[in-house]
């Protein structure tokens, strides 16, 4: 039985099939947004062990990325659970039941220069099947200048599956990636010349909801006094199966010395702690 529209409309779920992504508005409420807002400042405080400052040291701004957030700071948590965003990823992944994968903090300050490289989330992931979805919200308005996220069109239907670049040199995260023996992605920005990007301006409340093989990147945050703090909620439904092949970033001892063990066999249906189920069709 197909989960009943309600966040969304049909329209919107076509557009994200067609191009791999879409823009959601006024899907968050201002109490989501302000009491995320100082959580994640809260976060900024007080780095977690898994966390990775991207921006080089003596660089201005700050690019600050963190990982399973949820597992440490309540509101993190009640949010990925209770906020409108599981139902939301149930409505484009057609899912009966929803397990969140994990969060991903990724905060770009005024005057930071550093850049997501052009990437698509699946290769990262030791994960198989569609029922697979990211949700990007921003708790801060973005623009292109302060860094907004931008997606090549239906590059989720060219049939690829690159190869993971790695967001910074101290992420210790490049040796991983080597041993997945992917196929190299061309110049990216020869790809971003010659494909249609689509970005949004967004405010807060808003998210984009985009395939896990669409590729997209961002730009730093050249704005003077803008921050650009924002939340990827991945969420995953009972097609997903675990994919324990090597160079996903689940291996990386310094990420998985902070996790409880995972204990999946490959093929096997994602469960356990690591991997909570958030949401379930009623009835």
């Amino acid at each position: 039985m197909k989960v009943e529209l309600s966040i969304t409309d049909a329209q919107t779920i076509r557009d994200y099939a067609e191009n791999g992504v879409c823009v959601v508005r006024n899907v968050l409420s201002p109490q989501w947004i302000a009491r995320m807002g100082e959580a994640t400042d809260r976060i900024l405080a007080n780095p977690g062990p898994a966390s990775i400052e991207y921006t080089p040291e003596g660089k201005t701004g700050r690019y600050y990325g963190d990982f399973f957030v949820w597992r440490r700071d309540p509101d993190f948590n009640e949010f990925m659970r209770s906020s409108p965003l599981p139902q939301l990823a149930a409505e484009f992944v057609q899912a009966e039941e929803l397990r969140l994968f994990y969060d991903q903090l990724l905060v770009k300050e005024p005057q930071t220069a550093e850049h997501t490289p052009l990437h698509q989330d699946l290769p990262y992931w030791p994960l198989r099947g569609k029922q697979i979805i990211s949700i990007w919200s921003g708790f801060d308005p973005v623009t292109e200048e302060a860094g907004a996220v931008q997606y090549m069109k239906g590059s989720h239907k060219w049939g690829k599956f690159y190869a993971p670049a790695t967001f910074g040199s101290s992420s210790k995260f490049a040796d991983i990636y080597r041993k997945a023996g992917l196929e190299e992605m061309p110049d990216p920005d020869q790809l971003i010349r010659e494909n249609e990007m689509l970005l949004w301006d967004l405010a807060p409340g808003d998210v984009v909801v985009h395939h896990p093989l669409t590729l997209h990147f961002s730009p730093g945050n050249l704005t003077a006094t803008k921050r650009r703090r924002g939340l990827a909620l991945r969420y995953i439904g009972e097609d997903v199966t675990w994919d324990d092949r090597p160079g996903t970033f689940i291996k990386n001892p310094a990420l998985a010395k902070t996790l409880p063990p995972v204990n999946l066999t490959d093929g096997e249906p994602v469960h356990g702690e690591l991997f909570p189920l958030v949401w379930k069709r009623a009835g």
